[in-house]
């Protein structure tokens, strides 16, 4: 039963309601309303936000040659979802955050809208009597305040008065330097109702994960959308910056977001991906052989930005090909050690700076083809897979040129997606592309 948001916004005596869209790159937009005329906005169908909001570039721009209909920038009805309503930690009067839909004038959903590219994604196993359950694991660092990005960035002084050098995995003590932030992060989430499980310190300086309890993929996506501002408010309440970048700071690894995965029978809730007896199942095979297939050439949907290829190095803990193995962390797809009611596979190719709506599509609309064709996966392996070919695009631009011609995942997403997605992409490339590096002045300057 959904929330009735009027009686929601009186018992929890709201102000204000910012009512969010996630764009293409999961950065978030939207509006700010009183509470009262938020709720006649919802009852009239009246809030509204320009389509172009789903067309915004990383740096703030629009890519260009697109179509007539993007160009009259036509307005989008901006619908919220009652069941993610929640309490904004931090403000000064009483304010509530809403992820909302956007729909065209006749009542069809944006179908561009990294949302609605979720649910069509849902829909499709649903249509089969399917129900996918995913657990993502997030990882981001904490660093010091930086103003000028021709420096740097650098680990974050703890509560020794000491900044990290090394790595810390596991570390509780490393945990505790930066007890203060994390307890805070906690209670607003908390506040939120966001359904996190447990931090870690990772390998990193000063770079920790987070693990959200498994569940609904779209309920999980808005959870680690909304965590991600969270964490970043809370960190610049504690004077340091924390990012979600695949690779902020050079010599480090890279943050990702692994997602955990499994699909159940909609009626009974059975795991399919075992037998009775607890094997791997058929279907458990046909999903991470779509996987194998076909995650490599929508690269950009889990590695949106020219930072997120840093990551994917064999010394800094990320996979460089595809593929997969039991308990085995160099592989693109772990298979945890699991019985048969939580049999999985874990995807480890997505990066934390990816939007975690199409991130999590993505993943689930490879399975679900690998499913549907009843595809065979190659052999899993048992040594490192850092031992095997390179498999994954090195940079954004070798992994567009894959993306434009993957007609299969292109169907079920919809050419109108595929082409506003690469057309975003590849003007961000293109201004990427326009910057002289510090690199180049330091070698090249004097010497060539």
């Amino acid at each position: 039963m959904s929330v009735n948001l009027e009686q929601w916004i009186s018992e929890h005596k709201i102000d204000e309601v910012e009512c969010i869209v996630p764009d293409i790159n999961g950065v978030q937009r939207g509006k700010v309303l009183p509470a009262r005329k938020f709720l006649t906005s919802v009852k009239d169908k009246t809030l509204r936000i320009p389509g172009s909001v789903f067309i915004c570039t990383i740096d703030g721009h629009y890519p260009e040659d697109i179509d007539d209909v993007w160009d009259k920038d036509p307005d989008k009805i901006l619908i919220a979802d009652p069941d993610t309503i929640c309490v904004a930690p931090g403000f000064t009067s009483p304010t509530a955050f809403v992820i909302a839909d956007a729909f065209n004038g006749d009542g069809t959903e944006v179908d561009i809208a990294p949302r609605t590219i979720l649910k069509k994604v849902l829909g499709l196993y649903e249509d089969r009597g399917w129900k996918p359950i995913i657990a993502p694991e997030v990882e981001f660092y904490l660093v010091s305040q930086n103003t000028d990005p021709d420096f740097p960035l650098t680990p974050p002084t703890g509560q020794s008065g000491r900044a990290e050098t090394a790595s810390q995995p596991y570390g509780l003590e490393a945990m505790n330097e930066y007890e203060d932030i994390i307890d805070h992060i906690y209670d607003d989430c908390e506040l939120m109702g966001l359904n996190i499980d447990t931090m870690i310190h990772e390998m990193g300086a000063a770079q920790l994960e987070v693990n959200f309890n498994h569940g609904d993929p779209l309920r999980l996506a808005d959870e680690v959308f909304l965590f991600k501002r969270v964490v970043r408010n809370v960190a610049r309440q504690h004077d340091v910056y924390a990012t979600f970048m695949a690779n902020p700071m050079a010599g480090q690894p890279g943050s990702a977001m692994h997602i955990h995965q499994s699909v159940i029978d909609a009626d009974t809730g059975r795991n399919l991906f075992a037998t009775a007896n607890g094997r791997d199942s058929a279907a458990f095979r046909s999903f991470v052989a779509g996987l194998v297939r076909f995650m490599p050439q929508i690269a950009p949907l889990w590695a949106p930005n020219v930072n997120s290829f840093r990551r994917m190095r064999p010394d800094s803990a990320a996979p460089i090909n595809v593929q997969w193995g039991a308990d085995n962390r160099s592989c693109g797809f772990r298979i945890p050690v699991s019985d048969k009611h939580n049999r999985r596979v874990e995807n480890r190719l997505p990066g934390a700076d990816s939007n975690p709506y199409l991130a999590i599509a993505a993943s689930l609309v490879c399975g679900y083809i690998g499913m549907v064709d009843r595809m065979v996966p190659p052999k899993p392996i048992t040594g490192s897979a850092y031992n095997r070919a390179r498999t994954l695009p090195r940079t954004l631009e070798a992994a567009l040129d894959r993306f434009a011609s993957c007609k299969k995942v292109r169907n079920l997403l919809g050419d109108d997606f595929f082409e506003i997605f690469y057309a975003v992409k590849d003007y961000e490339l293109f201004n990427y592309q326009s910057v002289v590096s510090s690199w180049e002045r330091e070698h090249l300057l004097m010497r060539v």
